[in-house]
């Protein structure tokens, strides 16, 4: 069960959250209809590569990446966006593009657009392209560390 690691890590850490199954969908947009979640509220996890250093950025549904913004936001040299072959072996347990915004699990650093902070949920995919998790997002704050940022 792809999100076997994630449940373990919010249990241990006493956060409530709901696990949504849903029909097969690829996009964040897909996800959020099929799921029936807000779509300003459906993050999505976009994989870039921050000076040459693999990153999370985490934006809503129908967001997307200013390269150039997040490269000014975060002081970076370099923002690209990372290929599906150079992060799928990074997340063995996750079908490749449903990885959970946790990159704290996986040792990196995440960025997450300011518009999410806004809101009194998040909710991602679970490491798959069936299921989903939604909680609160000041627990994703204090678990994740994210770094806010326009863009």
């Amino acid at each position: 069960m792809p999100v076997k690691k994630l449940k373990e890590f919010l249990d241990n850490n006493h956060v409530k959250y709901v696990s949504i199954i849903h029909s097969r969908a690829y996009t964040a947009a897909e996800v959020a209809q099929s799921a029936h979640i807000p779509g300003k509220e459906m993050a999505k996890t976009v994989m870039v590569k921050v000076d040459g250093k693999m990153a999370m950025a985490v934006l809503p549904a129908f967001q997307q990446v200013d390269f150039e913004r997040l490269k000014g936001a975060l002081g970076a040299k370099t923002v690209e966006l990372a290929s599906e072959r150079e992060f799928q072996d990074l997340f063995p347990e996750c079908e490749v593009g449903a990885m959970p915004p946790f990159g704290n699990l996986y040792g990196m650093d995440v960025c997450v657009s300011r518009q999410l902070t806004a809101d009194k949920e998040i909710a991602f995919n679970a490491g798959s392209h069936t299921e989903l998790i939604k909680l609160a997002y000041q627990d994703f704050e204090r678990l994740v560390k994210p770094k806010a940022v326009d863009f």
